[in-house]
């Protein structure tokens, strides 16, 4: 049977890109984005919620986030869904599933740092990125910003 493993996701960043180097100087960025869905309820209440990704960004193309984007920033991701586990410092094992971002496209002009998004701000793509993503088996562990060997 045949695979496909797409993912194409819009949103904004909820924190400034994390840009790391892996030993061997490979440039590794986590980027944190929010995506947002509204819908209405059976009683016609509008609703929002809103979904939290970490989008793993390889090479060139995560210097150049790292250079342009911020918090607040609107990105439009095109990648793949990837795992990962590891071992925690007590010895317990971890895992989890992110984005690995093939082409990061920025989208309008973000807001300035302590300002509110404008109007339309997804509006108008500005600067488009795609690279060939790394081949590299090493991960970097998000929240602590450390380096581990990914699981194959």
């Amino acid at each position: 049977m045949a695979n496909f493993n797409k993912v194409l996701l819009m949103g904004n960043l909820t924190k400034d890109p994390e840009l790391r180097y892996t030993p061997q100087g490979m440039a590794v960025v986590n980027l944190r984005l929010a995506v947002n869905r509204k819908y209405r309820t059976k009683t016609q209440e509008l609703k929002e919620e809103v979904c939290f990704i970490t989008v793993v960004v390889w090479n060139k193309q995560a210097e150049t986030c790292n250079q342009y984007l911020h918090k607040g920033s609107p990105i439009f991701v095109e990648g793949m869904l990837q795992s990962r586990s590891w071992d925690d410092p007590s010895g317990q094992k971890r895992s989890v599933i992110e984005v690995r971002a093939d082409r990061i496209q920025f989208l309008g002009q973000a807001p300035a740092k302590g300002q509110a998004p404008a109007a339309g701000a997804l509006a108008e793509p500005s600067e488009e990125l795609s690279g060939e993503p790394s081949t590299e088996a090493t991960w970097l562990e998000e929240s602590e910003g450390q380096v581990h060997e990914g699981k194959d």
